[in-house]
């Protein structure tokens, strides 16, 4: 679909690749955009940028590749979280959103009670039980770091009216045994499915040697 002279990415559209393009447009027309892309690429930012936009709260869902230790690493919640939200951070910050006011967190709860925090960082260790509905974007990044049952963990408590996106790069799995990955399995596995659309960002935007990095493999 067209952005509308009033949305947040109107700016950028002129700047936005034919992917990045047809990426966008899935977040906003269907209920699961699936994103197989590169590092440097923008696909956090473009997802942060599109719940803002559609007034969304955001759930911001990582994997930490050490999770047998992540319940021994000291504080609470969002303490033993905190490191591995700096993408989410430095996308927010992107969209001239201060991090520190739109995060949900104990030091924030004033903005909590007058509404004006709408993200909500959360490990997929600590997401056993939870029921996600509503009017909510849930962003899995990483996701090529979730093992199947990591991923089906999270998959099976998305409600309907929820839109996900499921971020990744099938050429950068930091798995001990990158086999393990769920991620290209459920592409497979969802890509037909009527209210999924699966996409590519294939251009890295850091330059040159983070792109000829990225082309290594394993």
């Amino acid at each position: 679909m067209p952005l509308p002279k009033d949305c947040l990415l109107f700016g950028f559209a002129n700047k936005l690749t034919d992917e990045q393009k047809i990426y966008v447009d899935s977040i906003f027309d269907n209920q699961v955009t699936i994103v197989n892309a590169c590092a440097g690429s923008g696909k956090t930012t473009l997802a942060v940028a599109c719940a803002k936009f559609l007034k969304r709260d955001l759930i911001y869902i990582f994997s930490p590749v050490e999770e047998d230790v992540l319940g021994y690493t000291p504080g609470d919640v969002f303490e033993k979280e905190e490191k591995y939200t700096v993408p989410l951070k430095d996308a927010l910050l992107k969209i001239n959103e201060d991090p520190t006011r739109a995060i949900v967190s104990q030091d924030n709860m004033q903005n909590v009670k007058n509404g004006t925090a709408w993200v909500y960082p959360m490990s997929h260790v600590f997401a056993r039980g939870t029921n996600i509905e509503g009017n909510k974007l849930v962003v899995l990044d990483e996701a090529q770091n979730f093992t199947r049952g990591e991923l089906k963990k999270i998959l099976t408590r998305i409600h309907d009216e929820v839109k996900l996106v499921i971020i990744g790069h099938d050429k950068q799995c930091d798995l001990d045994n990158p086999k393990k990955s769920g991620f290209v399995p459920y592409i497979e596995f969802l890509k037909d499915e009527d209210y999924v659309k699966v996409c590519n960002l294939t251009q890295n935007f850091r330059g040159k040697l983070a792109t000829k990095a990225d082309q290594l493999d394993y």
